[in-house]
């Protein structure tokens, strides 16, 4: 077969995927910025890198690029209206959201499973997507509850189909 962009699309998600929503804050206006992502990895242990991918074309993406920080926050399995939420363009997507107030004035996500606070160290040109990289420096987790799944284009829990 051959690799078409839609092909390629899915075929990866034939990958199950961990769902965030990495925030950071606007420089410009302080104002918190959200969105949803699955192109989330691990990179280093020592030091503690990870990274995450942003499309070229996502509103706020010099946001993510001038913060110099952000949060990985991982959403738990009954977060899927958080991702949802993130995952789209309106501009009341705080609204009703609990969060706390991490290093750098960037908001940390209430009920997530895991949240990693990062500093921003490298950003590299990836195709039609950037690639943060940064360090983590706080990290918060919950030693029980299950994570939301994402897989061939749906949500799952641990039965199928959300």
């Amino acid at each position: 077969m051959t690799v078409d962009s839609r092909s390629f699309r899915k075929a990866l998600g034939c990958f199950a995927t961990g769902v965030t929503v990495v925030t950071t804050v606007n420089p410009e206006d302080n104002s918190p910025v959200g969105v949803t992502v699955s192109a989330f990895s691990s990179l280093s242990l020592e030091p503690p890198l990870v990274l995450f991918c942003l499309g070229n074309k996502t509103s706020s993406l010099a946001a993510y690029k001038n913060s110099g920080r952000f949060v990985i926050n991982m959403l738990a399995e009954g977060q899927r209206d958080l991702s949802i939420r993130f995952a789209g363009r309106s501009d009341d997507k705080w609204a009703g959201v609990v969060s706390e107030t991490g290093a750098g004035g960037v908001p940390v996500l209430s009920g997530c499973i895991g949240n990693l606070e990062c500093k921003l160290v490298n950003t590299i040109d990836g195709g039609d997507h950037v690639i943060f990289i940064g360090e983590v420096e706080t990290i918060h987790y919950q030693e029980g509850g299950a994570p939301l799944i994402y897989f061939r284009g749906a949500y799952m829990d641990n039965g199928g189909a959300l």
